[in-house]
């Protein structure tokens, strides 16, 4: 089972360049297989109707492509990763281009994670209606795949269109692996569809295990091996020094506790985990805690 780091880019004591450095540069001394961000645009003051007040640790949140940029420069072989960025959100070849310089930068360690978003006050914020979701991802998907490929680069769609062009640079990969943030029954269909895997949130054992299953029998319906697929699952989990009792989340508590629970996802096509410390603090203290938790996930 590969391990994740989610670098600490949003909202609380660890933000920080200083810090965002540190934890990319440990976790890559303790073979941890990707560093990943997020993307959020904005954190309105309104309530959204079913969801409420965005949570606060929203109120900041470094750029993701220009944080793992900073990272490319101080690390040398751990992957790249966004969990996720919004591609409905950019024009394509804006964000292929993106994609494909950062991809120069770190030597081809590039994970593209895409989601379509969900607040409706970035989709205004950017001008594009929360209608082009579905349809507009699989364009989105589409169009930066072209635009990674071989010149002329030409696309014509129902949304966007390149006209023949060069478009460059060009990735060091010969494919960027696209993996698709979603919970949803469409979302995984789509993402069994056109991506190179999934990205789910990891609420339950069952859950997390039955969007595996899912992902895997919809690959299998497009003609695809779902063993040429991968699923990073996102936690976002409390890492602790001392066990979590009754309430425990999934994949959240001690390390050992943690380690507990990813034995019992091997042999479930869950191929990477990635950790979010949603209880992150002192530096030193979140350093020791990822120490821990490689050595007890490698017993």
């Amino acid at each position: 089972m590969e391990l994740g780091v989610g670098l600490p880019t949003h909202d609380g004591p660890l933000a920080s360049p200083e810090a965002i450095a540190r934890i990319a540069q440990e976790a890559e001394q303790l073979d941890y297989a990707t560093l990943w961000t997020f993307e959020r645009l904005l954190r309105p003051y309104a309530e959204i109707p079913g969801f409420g007040r965005v949570p606060e640790y929203y109120r900041t949140a470094y750029d993701p492509l220009e944080t793992l940029s900073y990272v490319a420069a101080l690390t040398s072989e751990i992957a790249l990763g966004t969990s996720v960025m919004n591609a409905l959100m950019h024009p394509p070849v804006v964000l292929a281009r993106r994609f494909a310089t950062l991809d120069r930068f770190s030597g081809g360690r590039v994970v593209a994670g895409l989601g379509q978003g969900w607040m409706p006050q970035e989709f205004e914020t950017v001008n594009v209606p929360m209608s082009r979701q579905g349809a507009g991802m699989d364009e989105a998907v589409a169009a930066m795949r072209a635009c990674w490929g071989p010149d002329p680069v030409a696309f014509e769609g129902r949304f966007h269109t390149i006209a023949p062009s060069e478009v460059n640079p060009k990735p060091v990969q010969a494919h960027i692996p696209v993996l698709m943030g979603s919970n949803t029954p469409g979302g995984i269909a789509r993402a069994a569809r056109i991506a190179d895997g999934l990205n789910p949130l990891a609420f339950t054992y069952e859950s997390l295990v039955g969007l595996t299953e899912a992902f895997h029998a919809a690959a299998r319906a497009e003609g695809r091996h779902p063993g040429t697929l991968v699923v990073a699952a996102r936690a976002n989990v409390p890492i602790t020094l001392d066990p979590i009792g009754t309430d425990r989340p999934f994949l959240g508590g001690s390390p050992r506790q943690i380690a507990d629970d990813l034995a019992r996802l091997e042999g479930t096509g869950v191929d990477q985990v990635l950790f979010s410390n949603a209880a992150a603090g002192d530096l030193d203290d979140e350093v020791k805690l990822l120490e821990q938790l490689r050595i007890e996930a490698s017993r």
